[in-house]
């Protein structure tokens, strides 16, 4: 038997499987809303510090506080839904995104501002919880083009958004933004309410409050000098100090979880290879997504006096990226296809391959509009194959009862590697620059720079999935091995106990 047994939810909920179009349907909007978060405010940071009378160094918390919260808040939220119910913790989710929302509306000042912004953050665990919904509520023929779906869905919302921030940012006062994130927040409330069910399958325990603490403390030591190393100084103290407090921290966080009973993260069903490898490719495919979300916008808006600026709007810009979030979710059912006939494996190689093959082709097209709407939908799509990928590896090899944190700790990788790809892309564009109208700009050869770092992270990402073992995973008697395995580590860990 397995020593976390799923137990019939206790709320009473009425659990006759709903449509599953519908459950799909609406866990995906869920997830389109939650990520367009990512490009909300985007048409106007540069207004920020005379919207807020505050420095641009503080405003630009107001992206920053998104970041952190949601390092902070996936992992929590997904251990918490395996426990108490992952529809539940959805819904407290789709809450804070509304009160953030609601609140930064009501702002005209920083800290409100970076309030609202870091419950927007806490939402983020949206999509790792829908992802686990469906493993739990839908047939096994739907649940591969579903997962694929809702996990593109991250990708999806963060193409479609700048595009419409831009528009709402351009004609309208600038707290429209915020209320059309809550009004949209409010549609996905309102639709889990009514289409999708509680799932049967909880873990029950104990919050491991320690465990949550120390991964917090660890994140945000981690993430914090990632993100704002460029303005301290990379070999500055405050730096330096808090890489170092984040390898100690997680060395004691580590130590601590292997030593408790009931884990923040089972470290043991993360270590195993399937989930360990799929994990580590996710950070080199968060890399590679988010570098072509850096430099294109700016290749377009640049001035056209700079020799390889388009000198587009930002509205302009929008539009030539929503193109690869429609192809991301017109790939994910190809991708599930796929996945069903050769295994996920095959789909997140593959995957791999079109990302870095889209930055090759950036590097030598990247002189007119259509060239980035073209690349910007290859390499849409490549990203399409791989997030559809991800979930199937990591829930065919853990039970259903760890699903959400499993889930959550991947989506988890994958910010770390677009957290890594923002700094390492300021880094190099702030290296190679030229001179215009007394201004430095990014350089022609450190936009090329940044693409070949982006295809290298897509090839590196292909190299570390090729390490997946080859069995198939995804299948009914493949989470039922992952639940054997389980129980079989768990019972290793008891019998030792008792014999201390």
């Amino acid at each position: 038997m397995s020593p976390a047994l799923p137990r019939p939810a206790d709320d009473g909920v009425v659990t006759a499987a709903p449509r599953a179009n519908a459950v799909v349907a609406v866990l995906a909007f869920g997830g389109i809303v939650v990520s367009l978060m990512q490009t909300l405010v985007i048409p106007i940071v540069p207004e920020l510090p005379k919207l807020l009378n505050a420095p641009a160094s503080d405003t630009a918390w107001a992206v920053t506080a998104t970041l952190l919260a949601a390092a902070v808040a996936v992992p929590m939220t997904g251990r918490l839904g395996d426990m108490y119910g992952k529809r539940r913790m959805l819904l407290a989710s789709l809450v804070l995104l509304i009160a953030g929302s609601v609140t930064a509306a009501l702002s005209d000042a920083l800290a409100p501002m970076i309030v609202g912004r870091a419950l927007q953050g806490m939402a983020s665990g949206v999509i790792p919880l829908g992802i686990s919904i469906m493993r739990d509520e839908l047939p096994a023929e739907r649940l591969g083009s579903a997962t694929a779906l809702m996990s593109a869905s991250l990708g999806v919302g963060g193409a479609l958004g700048l595009p419409a921030a831009a528009l709402i940012a351009d004609n309208f006062d600038w707290h429209v933004l915020f209320w059309s994130s809550a009004g949209m927040g409010v549609v996905a409330l309102l639709l889990v309410l009514s289409v999708v069910p509680e799932s049967k399958v909880r873990s029950g325990g104990r919050f491991d409050v320690v465990g949550g603490l120390g991964m917090a403390a660890g994140l945000l030591c981690l993430l914090l000098p990632i993100s704002k190393g460029g303005d301290w100084g990379w070999d500055s103290g405050t730096t330096l100090g808090l890489f170092g407090a984040c390898v100690l921290i997680l060395l004691l966080w580590g130590w601590y979880e292997l030593r408790t009973d009931q884990p923040l993260v089972d470290l043991r069903t993360t270590a195993r290879r399937q989930v360990l490898v799929t994990n580590l490719a996710s950070i080199a495919l968060g890399f590679g997504m988010f570098a072509m979300s850096l430099v294109l916008p700016q290749l377009l808006q640049l001035p056209e006096a700079t020799g390889y600026g388009l000198g587009k709007s930002l509205l302009t810009a929008g539009l030539v990226m929503a193109p690869s979030g429609l192809v991301m979710m017109a790939v994910a059912p190809v991708s599930a296809a796929l996945s069903k006939a050769r295994g996920p494996k095959a789909s997140l190689m593959l995957g791999s391959l079109i990302v870095a093959a889209g930055y090759s082709l950036n590097i030598l097209l990247m002189s007119e509009v259509w060239q980035l709407v073209l690349v910007s939908c290859v390499i849409g799509s490549g990203i399409g194959f791989t997030y559809g990928a991800m979930p199937a590896l990591i829930m065919g090899a853990v039970p259903p009862s760890q699903s959400g944190a499993a889930n959550s700790l991947n989506t988890l990788m994958r910010s770390i590697g677009t957290s890594t790809a923002s700094a390492v892309a300021g880094v190099i564009l702030s290296q190679l620059t030229i001179g215009f109208g007394g201004v430095a700009l990014p350089s022609e050869d450190g936009f090329r720079t940044v693409l070949a770092v982006g295809g290298g992270a897509a090839l590196l990402a292909f190299v570390v999935a090729s390490f997946i073992p080859r069995h198939g995973v995804g299948s009914a008697a493949d989470r039922g091995a992952a639940e054997a395995a389980t129980d079989a580590d768990d019972h290793d860990i008891e019998l030792a106990r008792s014999e201390d």
